[in-house]
C-alpha cells in the first residue's frame, strides 16, 4: 500500500497559505495536518478551530487535526464541525480514551489516538478496536524542529506486530522529524501515514518529493 503524506500546515508559509496550499494540492498529498497545542498540555500556543475553518474552506484536502491540548473532550464537536475529517487526541490527556473516540465516532469523523515518545505503545492493545489511527509521536510534542528519536522505529514495529495479532485495521502515523532521511525505514517499520513539516516546505518542487516518497515500496 502506498504512504500517505500529511504535511503539516504549521511549517508552511503564512504570508503566502492560499498558494502553498494549492501547491500541496498539485503534488498529490492526502491531508492537511493540523497541530493544535494550548499551552497547556504542551508549552506553546498554535491555533484553534476558526483557523481551521477558514483553511477548509481553501481546499478539498482532509483536515487531519492533531489536538495537544488538555480536556479534548469539551471540543470534539467544535473541532469536527471545524472541518475535521479525523481528529487525533492523547493518550495522556484522559482517563476515557474509548469513551473519547465514540464520541468522535458519533459525529462520523475518524477517530485517532496518539502517545508520547515515553509512552509504552502496550497500553494501546485494548483501545485499538476503537480507533482508526494510532499517532506516534517520534519526538516530544508542542516543540518545534526536533531531532528524530531513533528508537520510534521499534515502536512502529511493535505497534504493527500488535495490530496484526488482534486483527484491527489501524493506521499507523508517525509524527516528527520525517523526511528524505528516514522515510523508507519508516515505511519498513510499518508506517502508513507521514507527517511531514519542515522538511517538505522548504523544497523547491514539493511534487517531485511527494512522488519520491510515494513510490517507495518495501
Amino acid at each position: 500500500m502506498t504512504v500517505e503524506i500529511s504535511p503539516s500546515i504549521l511549517a508552511a508559509d503564512f504570508l503566502h497559505l492560499e498558494k502553498e496550499i494549492k501547491g500541496l494540492e498539485d503534488a498529490g498529498v492526502d491531508y492537511i495536518h493540523f497541530d493544535v497545542m494550548d499551552g497547556h498540555f504542551v508549552p506553546n500556543l498554535t491555533f484553534g478551530m476558526s483557523f481551521i475553518s477558514s483553511i477548509k474552506k481553501m481546499t478539498s484536502l482532509r483536515g487531519d487535526t492533531h489536538l495537544m491540548i488538555t480536556n479534548p473532550q469539551h471540543y470534539v464537536k467544535e473541532y469536527i464541525e471545524a472541518g475535521s475529517d479525523i481528529l487525533t487526541f492523547h493518550y495522556e490527556t484522559t482517563h476515557f480514551p474509548i469513551r473519547l473516540s465514540q464520541q468522535i465516532r458519533e459525529h462520523k469523523c475518524k477517530a485517532g489516538i496518539s502517545i508520547n515518545p515515553t509512552t509504552s505503545v502496550q497500553v494501546l492493545k485494548d483501545i485499538l478496536p476503537h480507533v482508526d489511527h494510532i499517532l506516534l509521536m517520534s519526538v516530544e510534542p508542542g516543540f518545534y524542529g526536533q531531532k528524530f528519536i531513533k528508537n520510534s522505529f521499534k515502536r512502529i514495529e511493535e505497534l504493527k506486530e500488535m495490530i496484526i495479532h488482534e486483527k484491527t485495521n489501524n493506521k499507523i502515523k508517525v509524527d516528527g522529524g520525517a523526511g528524505l532521511s528516514n522515510y523508507k525505514q519508516l515505511i519498513d517499520a510499518g508506517a502508513d501515514i507521514l507527517v511531514i513539516g519542515n522538511d517538505l516546505f522548504i523544497q523547491k518542487d514539493i511534487k517531485s518529493y511527494v512522488r519520491k516518497i510515494k513510490e517507495y515500496e518495501k
